[in-house]
C-alpha cells in the first residue's frame, strides 16, 4: 500500500492542477457584488542584527489578533478548527486567532463587502475561482518577501503546481490549503444484483451507457447514474472531447467549437435518448446525493465531500475514476489562504497562514477528521486516510487527480457561470438545442471579456 501511494503521489506532482471551488456542484452561486478598494502595503521583514553589547532586557511583545474568515469550517469542522487554533496559540503566545465564518453562498460578498467597507479580516479563504476576482484588485498581499525572509518555509512541502496555481502577475498571493476531486460513486449491491463487473478506470461514458442500461428500471425508480448538466461538469466533458471554452490566451471565446457541442450533446442524450439518468422532474426535488443512498442511482458523479453522508448507507459502495469521452479530464477543487494587503500585522498573519496551510498538525486533523485534504505531498500523510473505509478504492481520489484540469476562470467569473448555468438550463428543458445554446453562450461571454 505505501509502495502504491508514493508511485500515485510522484506523479501527481507532476499532473496535478487546480480546479475549483470546493463546494458541491450544486452549490448557489455567490452573488456578483461590484467593488473597487485601493489599498497599499508594502512588507518591511525583519533582518538579523549583530548586537556586541549586553542588551537591556525587553518586555514580550503584546499580544496580536489576527481575523481569519473562512467558509468550509462551518458547520461541520469548527471544533477541528478549534484544535488547531490552539495548537497554534500555544506555540505563538503572542498571536491570538478571531474564527468568523459565513455560509458558502453569502462568503464571497460578504466578504467583499468587509473590504469595500475598510474592515476585511487579516486573513480569509478563497477558493480558486474566486481568487482571480480578488487578485485583480489588488487587495491580497504578495507572500514572497515574507516567504524569501523565513528560513523556516519551504515551498517544496506543497505541491507545486498547487502552489503556482495562486501565483499571480508574478506575485504570490496564498497559500494552497485543501484539495478535493470528484469520482464515479457505484452502488456495488446493484452492480451484483445485474451481475455486472464494478465500472473501471478505464471506462469511457460509452461503458457507464451501457451499464447503466442493466441498472436502470424506471418503473421501480432505479436510474442507471447521474451526472448533472451544469457549468462543472460541462466544462470537465468538453475537456474530455478535447475542448475548452478559450483558446491559449483567451483572447478567443471556444466555448461552441465542435468538440463542446458534442460533449453536451452527449450529457443530455443520457436523459433524453438513452434513458439512464433522471431529469430534473423525474427526480421531484431530490437532490442525487439522496437518491443514492436510498438506492435510485446506481452510479453519481459526485464530490469526495459525500463520503461521510454516504457511511451510514444500507448497501455496499465504492468509488473509481470518472469515466471520460476521447480521454480522462477531472475536477480539482482548491481552496487557498491569502493575507489582506492593508493588514496592520502582516508578519502575524504570515505565521498563521503558514501554519494552517503546511504544518503536520493541520494536516494529521484534516485527514482524521475528513476535513478535505491538505495540498502537501508528503505520502506519509495519507496514510490513514487509505486505510479508512468505505470506500475501499481511495486510491481513485489520488488517482483522479492524475487527469485533473484547470477550470475556465476570468474575472467576470460568477457572471459567465450564471450565463452558462441558465443557458445548460434551456437545453435541459429542450428550448435550445446545445449548437444554439453555446452560441449564445459565445456572444455573452465576449462580452464580459471586453
Amino acid at each position: 500500500m505505501k509502495k502504491q501511494l508514493s508511485t500515485l503521489l510522484v506523479g501527481l506532482l507532476l499532473l496535478v492542477s487546480i480546479t475549483a471551488a470546493c463546494a458541491p456542484a450544486t452549490t448557489p452561486t455567490p452573488a456578483v457584488v461590484e467593488w473597487t478598494v485601493e489599498v497599499e502595503r508594502t512588507v518591511e521583514v525583519e533582518k538579523p542584527v549583530v548586537v556586541t553589547a549586553t542588551p537591556e532586557p525587553t518586555q514580550p511583545p503584546a499580544p496580536v489578533t489576527i481575523t481569519y474568515f473562512t467558509f468550509s469550517a462551518a458547520p461541520d469542522h469548527l471544533e477541528d478548527l478549534d484544535e488547531m487554533i490552539q495548537i497554534f496559540e500555544q506555540a505563538h503566545p503572542n498571536i491570538k486567532i478571531k474564527v468568523e465564518t459565513a455560509a458558502w453562498e453569502d462568503y464571497f460578498t460578504k466578504l467583499q463587502t468587509l473590504i469595500a467597507g475598510g474592515t476585511a479580516p487579516d486573513v480569509f479563504e478563497l477558493n480558486y475561482e474566486n481568487f482571480v476576482s480578488f487578485a485583480s484588485k489588488g487587495v491580497l498581499l504578495d507572500l514572497d518577501p515574507l516567504a524569501g525572509a523565513d528560513e523556516a518555509f519551504d515551498r517544496s512541502i506543497f505541491y507545486p503546481r498547487a502552489y503556482d496555481a495562486f501565483n499571480y502577475n508574478e506575485m504570490q498571493l496564498g497559500l494552497p490549503e485543501t484539495f478535493s476531486t470528484v469520482v464515479l460513486f457505484y452502488n456495488k449491491d446493484l452492480f451484483d444484483e445485474a451481475g455486472l463487473d464494478y465500472p473501471a478506470e478505464d471506462w469511457t461514458w460509452d461503458d457507464a451507457v451501457t451499464a447503466a442500461q442493466e441498472l436502470t428500471d424506471a418503473e421501480a425508480g432505479v436510474w442507471g447514474l447521474y451526472s448533472p448538466i451544469q457549468f462543472w461538469e460541462f466544462y470537465k466533458k468538453a475537456a474530455q472531447n478535447g475542448c475548452s471554452f478559450f483558446n491559449e490566451d483567451k483572447t478567443e471565446v471556444t466555448i461552441n467549437a465542435p468538440e463542446c457541442v458534442e460533449a453536451l450533446e452527449t450529457m443530455v442524450s443520457f436523459v433524453t435518448e438513452e434513458g439512464v439518468m433522471p431529469s430534473d422532474a423525474e427526480m421531484g426535488g431530490m437532490a442525487d446525493g439522496d437518491m443514492f443512498k436510498a438506492g435510485q442511482i446506481a452510479m453519481d458523479v459526485t464530490g469526495i465531500w459525500m463520503f461521510a453522508a454516504f457511511q451510514d448507507a444500507p448497501f455496499a459502495w465504492d468509488i473509481q475514476v470518472e469515466p471520460g469521452l476521447e480521454q480522462h479530464a477531472t475536477h480539482f477543487f482548491a481552496n487557498t489562504v491569502s493575507i489582506f494587503a492593508a493588514t496592520d500585522h502582516p508578519q502575524e498573519a504570515w505565521e498563521w497562514v503558514k501554519f494552517f496551510t503546511s504544518s503536520p498538525e493541520m494536516a494529521h486533523i484534516r485527514v482524521e477528521s475528513g476535513w478535505e485534504l491538505p495540498a502537501l505531498d508528503n505520502p506519509a500523510y495519507f496514510e490513514d486516510y487509505l486505510e479508512q473505509t468505505p470506500p475501499d478504492n481511495r486510491e481513485a481520489v489520488f488517482q483522479s487527480l492524475e487527469y485533473a484540469i484547470v477550470p475556465p476562470v476570468i474575472e467576470r467569473q460568477n457572471e459567465m457561470q450564471d450565463i452558462v448555468n441558465q443557458l445548460l438550463d434551456q437545453v435541459k428543458l429542450g428550448q435550445l438545442t446545445p449548437q444554439e445554446a453555446l452560441d449564445q453562450a459565445k456572444v455573452q461571454i465576449e462580452e464580459l471579456l471586453r
